[in-house]
Formats: C-alpha cells, structure tokens, sequence
C-alpha cells in the first residue's frame, strides 16, 4: 500500500489530479464499499464515492494529517453517506436491498452455492445488528482501523468503540449459534456433529 504521509506537508503546487489519482486506485474500493455498507444501494454507493473523491480533490491541501489518509477518506465518506440518507428525497424512497458482494473466482457450482449462502448469512447477520454496532464491526473486521482511528472517526471515546466492538461480536457470535442450532435441527443432529 502507498504512503501518503507527505499530504501533511503540501501547501500546494502538487498535482492534485495526480495525487486524486492514486488515492482513488488504493482506496476507492473501501470508500465505496463503506458507502455501500452504510446506504445499502450500489446506486447511492456510486454517487457517495464519486461526492467522496470531489470533496477530497477540492480539500487536499487542507489534510493535517491528525488521521491516516485511509480514516480520513472513511469519514468524509461517513459525512457523505450520512448527509446523502438525510436528504428529503432519500426520505421518500424506499431503498431494495440488493446483491452485497460479487465472487471474482469461479468455483464448483456446489462451492459457489454454498459460499454464496454463508456470505448472505454473514451480511444477514451483521446488518441485522443496530447500525452502531455494525458500523464498529466493519470499520475493526473489514477495513482493519485501530480503536483510536474508529474513535476519532466517529467522534466518540475509545471506550465506546471497544464496548460497541464488544456488544457487536457478542450479539454476532449469539445468532450465528441460534443458526447453526435452528441449521442442526432443520437436517437433524447426527448430520452436523
């Protein structure tokens, strides 16, 4: 992964398209899955990290540095999506959930079948738990922040984030034992122990 630590330091005269460039090749896709992940839309997803990246390229020169780029990129991506959902006429729409994730491999139909199956629990699951807890979940398990970048991210103690982090594995860890449990059931014990 590239290192942008020498934002910090430009007043200007860097070529900002350049720099937009490359920051949209090493983290466009967790902007827009960030986006997706928050909004549930591939449609909002492309508009929000299409906002994201335009605000970025008129703002570079006001990057301190108090962040790494990679957390400073998730919360302008969060004000994004945030500001996005609250508009009147996102109000007025009902948003479908669609498809969260595609396979790049082409596994055995049987394998694709049933990793298809345990992604859309797994989405299941994290989605179902309240929106504070799964924001933590992804922003720790998938886009691998620190308690203190998640801290700084949305504007609340590390504290918080390690007890929502805690909340969130443990209500996670309850309903995928009630699926296994209501799985076992369903096929009979002797199948899966």
């Amino acid at each position: 992964m590239l290192s942008f630590e020498y934002l910090e330091h430009v007043q200007g005269g860097l070529d900002r398209s350049a720099v937009l460039d490359e920051l949209m090749r090493t983290y466009g896709r967790d902007v827009w899955n960030y986006a997706l992940f928050l909004t549930r839309s591939r449609e909002l997803a492309d508009d929000i990290a299409q906002d994201v990246f335009v605000k970025v390229y008129e703002k570079l020169y006001s990057y301190r540095g108090e962040s790494s780029v990679r957390t400073w990129l998730l919360a302008v991506t969060r004000n994004t999506a945030l500001d996005a959902m609250r508009s009147s006429w996102l109000k007025r729409v009902m948003l479908l959930p669609q498809r969260l994730l595609t396979s790049d491999s082409v596994p055995s139909a049987e394998r694709e079948a049933l990793n298809r199956e345990l992604v859309h629990e797994t989405w299941s699951v994290v989605l179902d738990l309240p929106a504070k807890l799964r924001e933590v979940l992804l922003l720790s398990a998938h886009h691998g922040l620190q308690m203190k970048e998640i801290a700084q991210l949305l504007g609340v103690s590390e504290g918080t984030v390690k007890s929502r982090l805690f909340r969130a594995r443990e209500q996670a860890s309850r309903r995928f034992k009630q699926l296994d449990e209501s799985t076992a059931a369903a096929y009979g014990e002797e199948e899966w122990t």
